[in-house]
């Protein structure tokens, strides 16, 4: 977990990608993996020579009951590890394994820091476009936007 508490701590100090302003601790990181586990879903580590070059999971999109089957994903790349394929299998991995449970929706929700990169490769495995929300967020001394991006994924028999 030091290593996924590495790569998120660059993006919260260095990057107005997350709305986040202090780097959690590996021990949030250990705590997040045993209770996205403890629902049955993904938390995906991608390894490049034995050193961890991004992860992805998904959590659930808000705690009210009648959204349990929905989830909102997130993947970050370890700095230097963009453009090499690693968000897309990440990607593929992580709707594929939310397709074996009883999530019926994907959601995103990307900073629009003006580069298209995370909308595209949303775009690219199957996510739309559904709504934008204006200046919700405050880093870096500048407002920011929030683009929010939908899969649906095929119709499952719910778990309750």
């Amino acid at each position: 977990m030091a290593a996924i508490a590495e790569i998120y701590a660059y993006y919260v100090t260095d990057t107005v990608i997350t709305f986040e302003e202090t780097p959690p601790p590996p021990a949030f990181w250990q705590q997040r993996l045993r209770d996205l586990a403890d629902r049955g879903l993904p938390f995906l580590v991608a390894d490049a020579a034995g050193s961890v070059a991004g992860y992805a999971y998904a959590a659930p999109w808000r705690p009210k009951p009648a959204y349990r089957h929905t989830v909102e994903n997130s993947i970050y790349l370890a700095p230097g590890r963009t453009g090499q394929g690693i968000g897309g299998a990440l990607l593929a991995a992580l709707v594929d394994r939310c397709a074996r449970t009883d999530v019926r929706q994907i959601m995103a929700v990307i900073a629009d820091t003006g580069d298209d990169t995370s909308p595209g490769l949303h775009r690219r495995y199957g996510f739309k476009e559904v709504g934008r929300l204006s200046e919700v967020g405050f880093k870096h001394g500048k407002w920011l936007d929030t683009v929010l991006m939908q899969r649906t994924l095929p119709p499952s028999a719910p778990a309750g």
